[in-house]
């Protein structure tokens, strides 16, 4: 489908609307993904390379038999191996870099500070797809990002360079999501994760073994200690998996700018299990910028909403 067509269906029959409340599901979801994440760091002892590379292989081993049983092994041949790898192996990285900086920081910070992604993410639709955005919506995306050094300044007094681990995140997820919709639906979302996965798994194997060999701790490659770890990695996995699906389903039904903001859903839950899980809880400075990031993306949802009522109106005239 075109980018830039703005029609409220898609091959899959999915409407807009539903596109919509697919990313909000699989925004819930994930913060999920990434306390277990956090815990498995922290309290487990386990490297966040290993971490990373149980996330992918966990999320292959949960996939997988989607495909059997509800597509066939024939599904398992993508029409684009290649792009599905590469898109994989950009994810690895971004999920890298993200559970780096969970291990250092508290989970509301982190998701803070990542919350310049849907900025990226607006902004290469306008410029690589030529989805329309006026300048409000440019303007929200600047005030956006002054919200986000809000958080990022205090940040990075506490922990250094590591809090622009978040920030190095947000571009490579833009990257990911953005190719979800530039390579289209020539493969089906159950495939498409399935093969990321793979990706995904073969750069992280390779970027344990790696930093492994350099010395560095957080590559440090172990084993599950206890089945209670074992069963934390298989959930790890299956989040990733099955909320990456929704993920694609909805870019195939709604425009990447309009579907970029609800990634805001996110700090609900991330705020929520930071502070049963870890205790950890956004000082008032960090919900100013928390705020102004949520109150921007929220403009944008609104100029967008408005938008599509207007070109409705005047094709139904």
């Amino acid at each position: 489908m075109n980018a830039t067509a703005g029609s409220t269906t898609d091959q899959e029959g999915g409407s807009t609307m539903q596109g919509v409340v697919l990313m909000a599901v699989a925004m819930l979801m994930l913060p999920c993904m990434d306390a277990i994440a956090k815990y498995m760091a922290t309290f487990a002892g386990m490297s966040p390379g290993q971490v990373t590379f149980y996330r992918f292989f966990f999320q292959v081993v949960c996939t997988i038999p989607l495909i059997f049983t509800a597509q066939g092994s024939a599904m398992l041949r993508p029409k684009r191996p290649w792009l599905n790898l590469l898109r994989g192996a950009i994810h690895g990285a971004a999920s890298l870099f993200f559970f780096a900086a969970v291990k250092y920081m508290p989970l509301a910070d982190v998701f803070a500070i990542y919350f310049v992604e849907p900025f990226i993410l607006t902004a290469m639709s306008a410029a690589f797809l030529g989805e329309r955005v006026g300048w409000r919506r440019w303007l929200a995306i600047i005030v956006g990002f002054g919200g986000a050094l809000i958080v990022i300044q205090p940040s990075f007094i506490l922990f250094g360079w590591t809090a622009l681990l978040p920030v190095a995140c947000a571009f490579l997820y833009s990257v990911y999501l953005f190719m979800n919709r530039a390579i289209g639906n020539a493969d089906s979302p159950v495939t498409m994760q399935t093969i990321a996965g793979f990706g995904g798994m073969v750069f992280m194997g390779a970027a344990v073994f790696a930093g492994d060999m350099a010395g560095i701790a957080d590559f440090a490659p172990s084993l599950p200690q206890s089945l209670f770890t074992l069963v934390l990695l298989l959930i790890l996995g299956a989040l990733s998996g099955y909320a990456h699906i929704l993920v694609v389903r909805a870019f195939r039904m709604a425009p990447l700018s309009l579907l970029a903001p609800f990634q805001y859903f996110e700090i609900i839950s991330a705020t929520i299990l930071g502070y049963a899980i870890f205790g950890d809880f956004p000082t008032p400075s960090k919900w100013l910028g928390i705020g102004i990031i949520v109150a921007s993306g929220l403009f944008i949802i609104w100029r967008e909403h408005k938008n599509r009522k207007a070109n409705a109106d005047i094709a139904f005239d």
